[in-house]
């Protein structure tokens, strides 16, 4: 695993664009052989998408042989609907780049057949030959997608059900009021993620302290579901400094350290 640390979520949201520009570029896709992106939704990645739109507004990065696949989506929302994650990936990202429209996977929450469309989403990842990266974010209790705590970690695309605290946090977009919030979702699983060749989650905020601590330092833990990237080949945690305030000093020290040796993105070197 590796901890990236950077001082807030503007840097933090930096170097994982310019991390997930140069996978992409690497990787040389095509029509024939085209980048498997998986995506979250949230506050987590908005900076990052930001980060991804200049570069690609810039002619420094194509989506045009990218494939996406999203975390997840509510249960009952249509797409059109504000807060469905349908409306919020093109609202901040795939309208904003070249990436062609049939390229983008999101799960239907309005499907008949949940169960079969949760079915089919896993088979069109291994159609691809799975996904290349996947970018993830994190709940305050250790979610990722929504994965809630207890979730299995060997769980695949499937219909979650919701918990008090996330809709609570997910309430501050639908007016505050945890009514509106759908209880249920489909969502990638675990297994699902940690399948992934690469996985980059992004943590920032003192609230996602005990989240950051748990991925790291803690036992793998169905309880945490962040834990289980201890276990994925190619694992980065991108956070901030005010995330880190729960880390062992001697485990922020170390990861600084081995970091400190590596590239750094031109856009964290300005003032």
């Amino acid at each position: 695993m590796r901890l990236i640390i950077q001082p807030d979520y503007e840097k933090l949201s930096c170097w994982a664009a310019h991390h997930i520009a140069k996978a992409i570029k690497d990787f040389a896709p095509s029509s024939d052989r085209p980048f498997v992106l998986g995506l979250p939704t949230g506050s987590s990645p908005v900076g990052t998408y930001k980060q991804l739109v200049a570069l690609c507004r810039s002619g420094d990065l194509s989506f045009k042989h990218v494939v996406t696949f999203n975390m997840d989506e509510y249960i009952g929302l249509p797409h059109d609907h504000p807060q469905s994650y349908h409306a919020f990936m093109w609202d901040h990202l795939f309208s904003l780049v070249d990436i062609p429209k049939e390229q983008v996977h999101i799960p239907d929450g309005t499907a008949e057949d949940v169960g079969a469309e949760c079915a089919s989403y896993e088979d069109k990842i291994a159609a691809y030959g799975g996904i290349e990266l996947f970018l993830g974010g994190v709940g305050a209790d250790g979610h990722i997608a929504f994965n809630e705590p207890y979730s299995s970690l060997a769980s695949l695309t499937r219909v979650k059900s919701l918990t008090y605290d996330t809709k609570v946090m997910n309430s501050r977009f639908f007016g505050n009021d945890i009514a509106k919030v759908p209880s249920t979702a489909i969502t990638v699983g675990v297994k699902t993620v940690m399948d992934a060749r690469e996985v980059v989650l992004l943590v920032n905020g003192h609230g996602k302290a005990r989240a950051l601590q748990a991925a790291v330092e803690g036992p793998v833990s169905h309880a945490w579901t962040c834990s289980a990237l201890q276990m994925h080949p190619k694992a980065i945690i991108v956070c901030d400094e005010a995330s880190t305030v729960e880390l062992k000093v001697g485990t922020y020290k170390y990861f600084k350290d081995i970091e400190a040796q590596n590239l750094t993105p031109a856009c964290l070197l300005a003032d």
